[in-house]
């Protein structure tokens, strides 16, 4: 068997091309607003759900573009696994950053002493540092249910991303938090149903920085 050697940024825009096409074949159509992140999330996963369970309220990817480009923007996950996946040098480019504290031991400590997940205090220990922070939840619906109940409590978020993956609560958050969101105005986007992941949530963040930069097009990238 041969295979034809094909450059890095070849590969990615003949994906987008055969998920564009067969996009179009199951007549399925998006928003224009909101095509960079679905592309994105089916080119990370290969799985056409996406253009259908991908939840977007009013103008929030063009919120969290203008958000990413005015630079200071700091995005919190809930999984070191994020965190990796997210686009350096795209962050970078505007003076916005990344941070996971799932690790920290004083999280652990704090979230033994409160009876809660680490993923809990994560989110309460991003909130107080960063009120403005975009919040990118992958794995754990604690997570997604703590911070729609500090958005209840007056919290403001930059976004929201609400993709963990699982069966126990997940369906349930994703709901809860986005009824909050919408219900005050903050912006968000939602994977409803089980799906998601942590590769979901970096790639909805890399979608969004990309838009923001200007590099959607790979060979601006590479």
């Amino acid at each position: 068997m041969e295979f034809e050697h094909v450059l890095p940024a070849d590969i990615e825009k003949n994906s987008m091309r055969i998920i564009g096409e067969e996009l179009a074949e199951r007549g399925i159509t998006v928003p224009e607003e909101n095509i960079a992140v679905v592309k994105r999330a089916i080119h990370t996963t290969a799985d056409f759900d996406y253009a259908e369970n991908l939840r977007f309220t009013e103008d929030a990817v063009a919120k969290a573009v203008k958000a990413f480009a005015g630079g200071g923007i700091t995005i919190i996950t809930d999984t070191n696994m994020a965190l990796a996946g997210i686009s350096k040098p795209s962050l970078a480019k505007f003076g916005d950053s990344a941070e996971c504290y799932m690790a920290d031991p004083e999280i652990m400590k704090i979230s033994k002493e409160n009876g809660t997940t680490r993923a809990v205090a994560s989110m309460e220990r991003g909130m107080e540092k960063y009120p403005n922070a975009v919040f990118a939840v992958g794995n754990a619906p604690t997570a997604l249910i703590r911070i729609a109940e500090m958005i209840e409590d007056g919290a403001r978020p930059t976004l929201v991303i609400g993709v963990p993956v699982g069966f126990v609560n997940v369906v349930e958050s994703k709901e809860y938090a986005l009824e909050v969101c919408e219900k005050y105005g903050v912006p968000g986007i939602f994977a409803m149903g089980r799906k998601g992941g942590s590769n979901v949530a970096a790639t909805i963040c890399n979608a969004l920085l990309y838009t923001a930069a200007g590099t959607v097009d790979p060979d601006k990238r590479w």
